[in-house]
């Protein structure tokens, strides 16, 4: 009797679990138009989808989503943002779409977090992920000053956080710096700052180190790579 007992709260236990876990769904692509530039009189195409949880709208989204665990993913969010002033005749609101930052979505309980990333800027950051780590370069908050920053989802501190020289404040996004690259083994990130030299470090754990350029071959005797010049 007692090993029934046993097996039918493991069966329920179960059926609780799994009727608590909620299903989590993306809705269509909807072609959107993403204003830009100082006058924002430039336009971007994006596409956006709804994140779904159990059925009911959470949020919208851009891209693909990324996953970090069999259980946790990531995926970058995107929003409207009511651009009415308050002398405007018309009262109703007068949307326009947004990038965000990045969602943290749990497949078995359904929750969804926003992540705060350090010193993320949604118009000028483009995030590379790899494992629980993301790579990205940041700006102050003065928006003065260029960083190389590696966070890990769950500490409070970056792996790294690296000036990398005066930021440029371009009008277009994403031109601050190409996407980070990753490497391994060892675990390596490289960022390369639009018109700067590439800045590669060292990922191991909650620290990450600068890693020295690597110099060029010293050059073979007899292998010169210039004519000789010849006698007249």
């Amino acid at each position: 009797m007692r090993r029934i007992a046993v097996v039918l709260l493991a069966v329920t236990l179960a059926n609780v679990a799994a009727a608590r876990q909620q299903a989590i769904t993306f809705g269509k692509w909807l072609p959107v138009k993403w204003f830009v530039g100082p006058a924002e009189d430039k336009t971007l195409d994006l596409q956006v989808r709804a994140l779904y949880v159990g059925g009911s709208p959470r949020d919208f989204t851009i891209g693909e989503p990324r996953d970090i665990t069999d259980r946790l993913f990531v995926v970058r969010r995107a929003y409207r943002i009511n651009d009415r002033l308050p002398e405007d005749p018309k009262k109703v609101p007068k949307w326009k779409w947004q990038r965000g930052g990045w969602l943290l979505v749990d497949r078995q309980s359904g929750r969804v977090t926003e992540l705060k990333l350090p010193n993320f800027d949604p118009f000028y950051s483009t995030a590379s992920w790899y494992r629980d780590y993301v790579a990205y370069c940041g700006l102050s908050d003065d928006a003065e000053k260029l960083y190389a920053i590696v966070a890990r989802i769950g500490d409070r501190q970056p792996v790294v956080r690296k000036e990398l020289g005066p930021a440029k404040g371009a009008e277009m996004p994403d031109s601050e710096c190409d996407a980070p690259t990753w490497q391994r083994p060892p675990v390596r990130v490289t960022f390369t700052p639009k018109g700067g030299q590439p800045v590669t470090f060292a990922i191991r754990g909650r620290a990450g180190d600068v890693l020295a350029p690597q110099a060029e071959p010293p050059e073979k005797p007899g292998d010169s790579s210039a004519a000789p010049e010849q006698s007249r």
